[in-house]
């Protein structure tokens, strides 16, 4: 019988891993690397430099480097992947008080999605625009 209760512990333990590393949604191999592009909206454009990698010993990490009228680096504060579907966010780095949220879905070697600004504080948008990439090879 503690055979048996061992064995039915242990089959629910992996099995509570495996959904877990499922939920996880980590970067899939083929979209690890550089991705350069553009980004525009709210009346301003520039270009738009998306980094993603695969954790060694920690989780999966991204980070964008934007030009145009406030060129700045950030580093993802959330990344999340559901499929090809990339969910992501930042601190705004000209204003610690707003976040912005990116929604990708790549296609082979191009990406295309939409970026939005929220106050932290309450969510509201304050502006909203489009990302268009491609791979780096």
């Amino acid at each position: 019988m503690t055979r048996r209760v061992f064995v039915a512990l242990t089959l629910m333990l992996t099995a509570a891993a495996a959904a877990m590393q499922a939920q996880k949604g980590g970067v899939p191999a083929d979209l690890v690397g550089v991705w350069a592009g553009s980004w525009e909206g709210a009346g301003s454009s520039g270009g738009f430099e998306l980094t993603l990698d695969k954790g060694k010993d920690g989780p999966d990490a991204g980070r964008v480097s934007v030009t145009g009228d406030m060129p700045y680096q950030a580093t993802f504060s959330t990344l999340k992947f559901d499929g090809k579907k990339m969910m992501a966010a930042y601190d705004f780095p000209p204003d610690s008080q707003v976040e912005v949220a990116l929604e990708i879905t790549f296609e082979a070697t191009s990406a295309k999605g939409s970026w939005s600004a929220r106050t932290k504080a309450n969510g509201a948008e304050v502006a909203a625009g489009t990302v268009e990439l491609k791979q780096k090879k």
